[in-house]
């Protein structure tokens, strides 16, 4: 199915470049969904949810020369589900890996934590004692360019 043609608006600094575009544009077309027609263009609803990543918004409170904000949740969620968003966070990791003069997929990693603080009625929770921090650690794995490989 073909996408649709984008609306005219003044565009956000978050909105993406044609060059970007290229990029995830694969990954996010329609491939099915149901019989609903699509009402926006894939690449207006990825502006809209970088717009809710960038400005921090609430997704009621997107502009209204954005698609509506229950359709960006549910590709949103969509997405993260089908595992989308990491098909494209390992495909641009790897673009950069490769520019920098490096393999495709990274070959060694390094692994760091961050003590958090938990409250009291938190499920879980323990002591750094390093740190004096009472709460939660959370664990991160980089490859040597310093890009996420797990969270």
């Amino acid at each position: 199915m073909p996408d649709l043609a984008m609306p005219e608006r003044t565009p956000y600094p978050s909105d993406l470049t044609d060059e970007q575009w290229a990029h995830i544009e694969r990954f996010v077309r329609a491939v099915g969904g149901g019989p609903k027609e699509q009402v926006h263009p894939r690449r207006e609803v990825v502006n809209a949810i970088l717009y809710v990543s960038r400005t921090g918004v609430q997704w009621r409170y997107l502009p209204h020369d954005l698609p509506d904000w229950q359709s960006v949740y549910h590709y949103f969620r969509l997405w993260k589900k089908d595992g989308t968003w990491k098909r494209v966070h390992d495909a641009l990791r790897g673009k950069v890996r490769q520019a920098e003069g490096r393999e495709h997929a990274p070959t060694a990693g390094i692994m760091d934590s961050q003590s958090v603080k938990a409250s009291e009625e938190a499920d879980s929770r323990g002591y750094d004692a390093g740190k004096q921090v009472k709460g939660r650690k959370r664990h991160l794995l980089v490859d040597v360019l310093g890009m996420v490989l797990v969270a």
